[in-house]
């Protein structure tokens, strides 16, 4: 419940942060109502509401399939959707070699659960319908609709700055410039601000779909082991050409495949007999462990869509317990 009150929270403070820039400009502007403003912004959601699945789905290079091409994979996702209320959604493989999934749609009834080549090869059964199940997780949290409206917010605010500095740069002195300037360099921090909050909204999101997942009837020690395995895979990964591809919209994976170097070695501490896999001995290690970041470990966490890795795997740690007395693992 808290996970779901600080996103609340997020998207409350974010849209009152447009609301308040694009009145005010437009007051200052001395052009249009409070209401034209709202309503121009909010139709420029829609838009990115509107195309952003399509965005997705070339960005990611996914292959649709049946039921007769991917039986196991339709399999374990309808079991997941049905477990978890929802309708099942439309299944894909991406045709990138970067180990991941992801889940994205408009709706509830419009989800998609892909994965992606790399992946399929990678982990165990039990460990992929832990993936899927915190994909499925973010599908029925609506949340990859939220985050993919709440990215827009920080985008209005650049386009904000600029048109007000341009404004002043050629009004001059006579026509308000010197007020337009300084209102842009405000939407500028504001931009920051705004970006940085969204950032925050991707990492809220991430811990409520790990303990979807879990409330699916995953074990903890799965997705803690796929995590672990897909860190490693993502390490691995030569193809640099693909990740700068995927960067823009890397928000959607399981984890971010740009910080994977740096967290093998933090994970090194959880996998204590490293044998590839994180057990549940492990994990009961972990919760009873303080996990201590460094500051450039904080500061690439703040910057960062996906949570600091042991700090997630320690979040799946406080979840065994919970794990035991829902599913009876």
């Amino acid at each position: 419940m808290w996970l779901q009150t600080r996103m609340f929270l997020l998207i409350a403070l974010l849209f009152g942060i447009l609301y308040g820039v694009i009145t005010g400009v437009g007051i200052w502007m001395g052009a249009g109502s409070a209401a034209s403003y709202i309503i121009l912004a909010f139709v420029f959601l829609g838009i990115q509401y509107l195309i952003s699945p399509s965005i997705v789905g070339r960005t990611m290079k996914i292959k649709w399939v049946s039921e007769k091409e991917a039986p196991e994979l339709h399999k374990m996702v309808a079991e997941l959707a049905g477990k978890a209320h929802l309708p099942k959604p439309k299944v894909g493989i991406s045709q990138l070699a970067i180990p991941n999934a992801f889940a994205f749609g408009r709706t509830q009834r419009d989800g998609r659960v892909c994965v992606t080549q790399g992946i399929m090869n990678l982990l165990s059964r039990e460990e992929l319908k832990a993936v899927l199940g915190h994909e499925m997780s973010h599908i029925k949290h609506r949340d990859m609709v939220i985050i993919t409206l709440l990215s827009a917010i920080p985008l209005i605010m650049y386009w904000i700055a600029w048109g007000t500095l341009f404004r002043g740069m050629i009004g001059g002195r006579r026509e308000g410039g010197s007020a337009a300037v300084l209102i842009g360099i405000g939407a500028f921090v504001l931009y920051f601000i705004t970006n940085l909050l969204v950032l925050y909204g991707s990492r809220i999101r991430e811990y409520y779909a790990d303990k979807g997942s879990i409330e699916l009837g995953n074990e903890p020690r799965h997705l803690a082991t796929a995590l672990y395995k897909l860190v490693h895979g993502n390490a691995r990964f030569q193809g640099k050409q693909e990740l700068k591809q995927v960067q823009g919209i890397k928000a959607f994976f399981v984890n971010d495949p740009s910080r994977a170097w740096h967290e093998v070695k933090e994970l090194s501490q959880v996998d204590r007999d490293m044998n590839g896999a994180i057990d549940s001995n492990e994990l009961l290690a972990l919760r009873e462990k303080t996990v201590r970041l460094s500051t450039s470990d904080k500061m690439m966490e703040f910057l960062s869509t996906h949570p600091n890795m042991l700090k997630r795997i320690k979040h799946l740690s406080s979840l065994k317990e919970y794990a035991e007395t829902t599913t009876g693992f």
